[in-house]
């Protein structure tokens, strides 16, 4: 049996280039979600290399499940800060993100010379897909996040607003109400959380500053963007958005993007959701979804410098949060209120999912009762029979390919 990390161990520092390393194997091979993730980064770096405690690596799972962005790409930010600093912290995200950023890119372009994929019968299999991965994760999300009747109340309420007003600004709004029904009817938590360890290198000068850019982005952006009408300035606000809002997992930024890029035009509905469901196939963060949209962009930005700003400005905000809350986390953490607002925002999150499952998902997914067929397999599979999700989507596409 392996010695629990030292203290000298959790200091030592490594190398920009050693965490490079790490993270782009993790990056090759981390199939699965972020639940999925989280468990391969304690395997390389708390079991094997012992770069943190497991008092620390809980700690900082806890401030990144507290923080709206990409959980797992921000805790492999916070590792890589911790072991190397602000550029193993860069190296840790380029790392982790780089091989799935490559095939949707790659993706998008053979999806660009094959032409038009509205009527493929594979496009329809991995809609199909999609349908089933988004339901198992709202099943999930339901089961952990609002498993008893007042917050299955604040995601029922959050779903039923959304179908009713389904705009950017009531997504926002949602997540808004969900914090403040959560102060005003959750109950305080039993137990305080556990106690964590995580030391990182990261001053209260820098992590405010952080926090100020962060707000001020998310404000002045669309501003901005309003102001000058600027192709670029404007996709650089739309994913920074939805960056920003997205609580509960990578699936919930499903209709923050729908609503971003499908909604105005720039990408086709068949393209979102054949990406969406690429996206499923392959290691690494959903985020860099984002990568593939800003590839088939309609505009004066498209192809490689489209995934370029579109990954850079949705994964922004999750290293902004990272810097800004790492040294104020373990006094906000214990506070009661804080918690409960958390919870809320998380039940309306559930509520933001199932909306997006309903529409745009299954609504434009699921166009004939072949494809609901291949969905329910898909359920299924993942459900019932395990598989994993990569598995599932290729075979979606192959079967839609022959029978759709």
């Amino acid at each position: 049996m392996q010695d629990s990390p030292t203290p000298d161990a959790e200091r030592a520092r490594g190398t920009p280039a050693e965490v490079f390393r790490v993270f782009l194997l993790l990056g090759l091979t981390s199939f699965g979600g972020p639940i999925a993730h989280l468990g391969y980064f304690r395997t390389a770096i708390v079991e094997r290399r012992r770069w943190l405690s497991e008092a620390a690596y809980a700690d900082l799972i806890a401030l990144c499940q507290f923080l709206p962005g990409p959980a797992s790409s921000q805790v492999g930010m916070g590792i890589g800060l911790s072991r190397a600093g602000y550029p193993g912290m860069a190296a840790a995200f380029v790392a982790f993100t780089l091989p799935s950023a490559i095939v949707l890119v790659a993706f998008a372009y053979g999806l660009a010379a094959v032409g038009d994929t509205e009527g493929a019968g594979w496009i329809a299999g991995l809609k199909s897909a999609a349908v089933a991965v988004v339901a198992q994760a709202l099943i999930g999300m339901a089961r952990s996040l609002a498993p008893d009747a007042l917050r299955a109340s604040i995601a029922g309420g959050a779903m039923v607003l959304l179908l009713v007003a389904p705009a950017a600004w009531m997504q926002v709004g949602v997540i808004a109400l969900g914090a403040l029904a959560g102060l005003a009817v959750l109950p305080k938590p039993e137990q305080a959380p556990e106690p964590g360890g995580l030391a990182v290198p990261v001053g209260k000068g820098v992590a405010l500053a952080s926090l100020a850019l962060f707000f001020a982005l998310l404000i002045g952006l669309p501003l901005a963007a309003a102001a000058s009408d600027g192709f670029t300035l404007s996709i650089i606000d739309r994913f920074y958005r939805a960056g920003s809002l997205v609580f509960g997992g990578g699936h919930v930024v499903l209709p923050l993007l729908e609503q971003s890029v499908v909604a105005p035009g720039l990408v086709t509905e068949s393209e979102f959701l054949a990406g969406y469901g690429a996206a499923q196939a392959i290691p690494g963060p959903l985020f860099t979804f984002a990568a593939f949209l800003g590839t088939v962009l309609d505009g004066p930005l498209t192809g490689v410098a489209g995934a370029i700003v579109a990954l850079l400005a949705i994964f922004l905000p999750s290293a902004l949060l990272v810097l800004g809350t790492l040294p104020f986390w373990s006094a906000l953490r214990h506070r009661p209120n804080a918690r409960r607002a958390l919870a809320g925002v998380n039940a309306a999150v559930v509520g933001l999912l199932a909306a997006a499952l309903y529409d745009p998902v299954f609504t434009r997914g699921i166009t004939s009762p072949v494809a609901l067929a291949i969905a329910v397999a898909a359920f299924v599979a993942l459900t019932q029979w395990k598989a994993p999700p990569w598995a599932v989507v290729i075979a979606a596409g192959v079967i839609g390919g022959i029978v759709l």
